[in-house]
């Protein structure tokens, strides 16, 4: 009877002994796991914030100021031209810039196309630049596999909750600068996930008086579009 009653203790004793052991392995992989799954997730949510400001950077070039919302974002890029200038030759090289210079004072009616057909018909030793209007589809994310313009409207991993964007005209040192800035918090982004680490990571950034999740550009300040993950 003692015998059977030690063994009882033994296989409780070990039966609480693995569980310990499971609730500190637990306790141990609960913030590596999301913190794996954070790193994930944010890599999705920093490229298409990279987007954003690739786009927003185009639009600027073509219209002065930055689009106010994502849908004007998503119309320049599906409706819109920028200007791109096709550089040839370099102004490094003296005998093709004195080449340039000869051709130009042959003839001073001489455009900037004259010249490129010019470089077509087999000149090669001239030094130019041309401007063209290229739709911005033809030109931006071409080496994107997969790409789908109508993804930079929502944060990932949501049910299509909207990124946060924003653009404004601010006086800087007496001179109207064009600013945006684009935000994708956590609350939004970790959805799912462990409810309180994430509140821990809120606070974290808060303390460092940081925005709690991932943002480019700002309204507030020129920062040069930059990302807080950068």
């Amino acid at each position: 009877m003692k015998k059977s009653v030690q063994t009882i203790i033994q296989v409780a004793l070990f039966v609480v002994i693995v569980l310990l052991v499971f609730l500190i392995y637990k306790s141990i992989m609960k913030p590596v796991n999301f913190n794996k799954e954070k790193a994930r997730r944010e890599t999705v949510a920093i490229q298409r914030l990279k987007d954003i400001r690739t786009l927003q950077v185009a639009y600027k070039s073509v219209n002065n100021k930055f689009a106010s919302s994502l849908d004007s974002l998503v119309d320049f890029y599906e409706k819109g031209d920028m200007l791109v200038v096709l550089q040839v030759g370099s102004m490094d090289d003296s005998l093709a810039v004195a080449h340039t210079d000869e051709v130009k004072k042959a003839n001073k009616k001489l455009t900037a196309l004259d010249i490129y057909q010019m470089y077509l018909a087999g000149d090669h030793n001239l030094v130019f630049s041309v401007e063209n209007k290229i739709p911005v589809r033809d030109t931006l994310f071409n080496g994107r596999e997969n790409f789908n313009i109508n993804d930079i409207r929502t944060i990932p991993f949501t049910d299509g909750e909207p990124i946060i964007m924003e653009s404004v005209v601010k006086t800087v040192s007496g001179v109207p600068v064009p600013l945006f800035e684009a935000k994708i918090p956590y609350k939004s982004l970790l959805k799912g996930m462990d409810n309180q680490l994430r509140i821990n990571l809120d606070a974290e950034k808060r303390d460092q008086n940081r925005y709690e999740g991932l943002q480019v550009g700002s309204v507030t300040a020129p920062n040069n579009n930059a990302g807080n993950w950068e």
